[in-house]
């Protein structure tokens, strides 16, 4: 069956078509039916089953006789380490640890914060949990304490456990001291702390609350898995709010199971036993989805990395890592290929490495320009995948399904809509646009296995972020387009859809075209007040290593391309070269705060934010432009 057949499949039968993909996960009692209704635009899967991911994800594997292949690589070129385990110690490790923690009073349905770096142990903790039925809420290592200490307030953990330190190029960053000041920060106090002691750095233990990570398991019962019901929560994942108070993004277990598991061979092509790699972290949707849980559960090996796509040592480390550890198919965003193409702008360095193992690579988290998928293409030979989801959807709702059958690709599309998701484009009053004309991203209600029910202790707040501004559908808070063929196009979130005299124009078709541009190597547009056109587009542009033009001369050809292709009505005219943009860890452009700069409003500076130095450059490239224009 092709793609068209299995979506029809889909679309006719919903609850067939979901029971049939229940069918590879071990329940321990096979749900009664599908979808539960809540009533009011509630929904939940599988309730009634009982199940257990970790079972899925580990001790299954063992018990078909497969305890010897390899769970997960752990490849730190930080720390020269490089680390393999196997299943069955996977599941001695992760039973040990459990049983740990529920020696200590951690019982199904306690909230577990894991705070860790890129270490296999960080994904030993989830498991650990999910094993004994906690609701883990992993928090990106290094996060503020303010930051962790809002989530330890909203999650109000039994236990934390932590690393010493996590290391970036060059640096120490100090986890026990952000931990400790977040603990006191906070309103909740956890019962007790555990902390994964890393040889370059000893943390110094709070006596009566800290308990050593080995220490603590020393002489403990291992645990074996707990069942809990299909719609018992797997994890709370915070994603940043608009208010600044972030949502607590619920997974509830058997649909996670079910869509992750369909995923891996239907999406991304790999059978069990294959290597497969997110260059991630655990801190993100993608570390859970595709670093833990996805592969594990579909028995593939996971690779665990602890470096950057450059300077760990060179823009040819993600190729290394391929080649040596035989991956199938590769998963990064698309601001890691741009750093690499900045670094390495002809693709030397690919030819160093034996690339024959990888069949695909695929490309989420942020808009993949068409001058990326290309480069990427031309320099690795490989098909490359672009595809869209959330945090909230925690897989593909967009993708190219690869291992149903590869469609053309076409740039600057994510490709087409997954079995699952009915996806609609609206204008403002909730009715569908024609085809080709851009509006809001909605999709029709229900969502699919896998998706976000609720947020934690906020369903009003679920209510009015996602299901109030068009009844009967979850509004993703993106603006695009679907041609003719069915393909979806994103454009940019609906904030940054701008109005210039008038016309809607996205941000994301202007950086699309600035991209282009033999000399850029990365750029972001941003929509400043304009007292005659209400908004204007503001280009910043990031130049390819060894780019001798002159910066005005690369700055005139700019405008000039944008009126080329968009034509003049989207009054391009504004640009700058700047070193660098502003991001968050995860690689998303801060393009609201660059709007509140470039408009002189306040601003908090963003939780997330991977060099807040940024922000200051970025003020002085907006000052020699004349913005804020209402500045003394």
């Amino acid at each position: 069956m092709g793609y068209k057949d299995i979506y029809a499949a889909w679309q006719a039968d919903p609850e067939k078509f979901w029971m049939d993909a229940a069918q590879p996960i071990a329940w321990h009692k096979p749900p009664s039916k599908a979808l539960f209704d809540k009533g009011e635009h509630m929904f939940e899967w599988y309730a009634d089953g009982m199940v257990n991911t970790c079972y899925n994800a580990v001790d299954r594997h063992v018990e078909a006789g497969r305890g010897d292949q390899t769970a997960i690589i752990y490849d730190s070129p930080i720390t020269h380490t490089k680390r393999e385990i196997s299943f069955f110690e996977l599941r001695n490790r992760v039973a040990s640890l459990a049983g740990a923690l529920r020696a200590k009073g951690v019982e199904k349905g306690d909230r577990v914060i894991i705070y860790m770096p890129m270490v296999p142990e960080a994904l030993e903790a989830m498991l650990a949990c999910a094993r004994i039925g906690a609701i883990h809420s992993v928090v990106f290592g290094g996060f503020a304490s303010s930051e962790l200490a809002v989530r330890i307030d909203d999650a109000k953990p039994k236990a934390i456990i932590a690393a010493s330190c996590g290391l970036e190029p060059g640096r120490v960053v100090h986890y026990k001291p952000l931990l400790d000041g977040a603990i006191d920060q906070a309103e909740h106090k956890p019962e007790f702390c555990v902390i994964f002691q890393r040889e370059q750095e000893v943390a110094q233990l709070v006596e009566g609350r800290d308990v050593n990570w080995h220490g603590f398991q020393y002489g403990v019962e291992p645990a074996e898995c707990v069942p809990v019901e299909g719609n018992h929560p797997a994890y709370i994942l915070y994603t940043s709010g608009t208010t600044g108070q972030p949502k607590g993004v619920v997974r509830h277990t058997a649909g996670h199971l079910v869509a992750l598991n369909w995923s891996m061979k239907n999406i991304y092509n790999v059978d069990p036993g294959d290597v497969f790699w997110a260059a991630s972290d655990v801190g993100w949707v993608v570390g859970h989805s595709y670093i833990c849980y996805g592969p594990l559960i579909h028995g593939n090996t996971t690779i665990v990395f602890e470096g950057k796509p450059v300077g760990t040592p060179d823009a040819g480390t993600f190729w290394r890592v391929i080649s040596e550890h035989k991956v199938r198919s590769f998963f990064t965003a698309p601001t890691a290929f741009r750093a690499v193409k900045r670094e390495d702008p002809k693709g030397e360095l690919v030819g160093k490495y034996d690339l024959s193992c990888l069949n695909a690579i695929y490309l989420a988290g942020e808009r993949a320009d068409p001058d990326t998928i290309e480069w990427t293409q031309r320099t690795t030979g490989k098909p490359v995948y672009d595809h869209w989801w959330q945090t909230e959807t925690g897989w593909t709702i967009a993708g190219n399904p690869v291992g149903i059958e590869p469609l053309p690709v076409k740039l600057g599309s994510p490709t087409v809509a997954m079995p699952g998701y009915d996806v609609q484009i609206l204008d403002e009053g909730g009715n569908p646009m024609p085809k080709g004309e851009l509006g809001a991203i909605a999709i029709k209600l229900p969502l699919p296995p896998g998706t976000l029910p609720t947020l934690w202790n906020a369903e009003p707040r679920y209510r009015k972020s996602y299901l109030e501004h068009f009844p009967g559908y979850y509004e993703t808070g993106d603006a695009g387009m679907i041609d003719e063929d069915g393909y979806l196009y994103i454009m940019a979130r609906t904030d940054d859809v701008i109005n210039v005299a008038g016309h809607r124009l996205s941000t994301g078709a202007m950086e699309e075209v600035l991209a282009s541009h033999t000399d850029v190597a990365e750029c972001a547009v941003i929509g400043v007040g304009d007292t005659l056109k209400g908004q204007l587009p503001m280009g910043f542009l990031c130049l390819n290593a060894g780019t001798n033009k002159p910066h005005d001369e690369v700055v005139k050809e700019c405008v000039g391309l944008v009126r080329e292709k968009i034509g003049p009505v989207a009054a391009f005219k504004l640009a700058c070269v700047v070193d660098r943009l502003p991001k968050t860890r995860s690689g998303k452009i801060l393009r609201a705060t660059m709007v509140s700069i470039a408009d002189g409003k306040a601003y908090k500076m963003p939780a997330t934010i991977d060099d807040p130095a940024i922000l200051d450059e970025i003020t002085e490239a907006l000052a020699a432009l004349g913005y804020p224009q209402n500045a003394a």
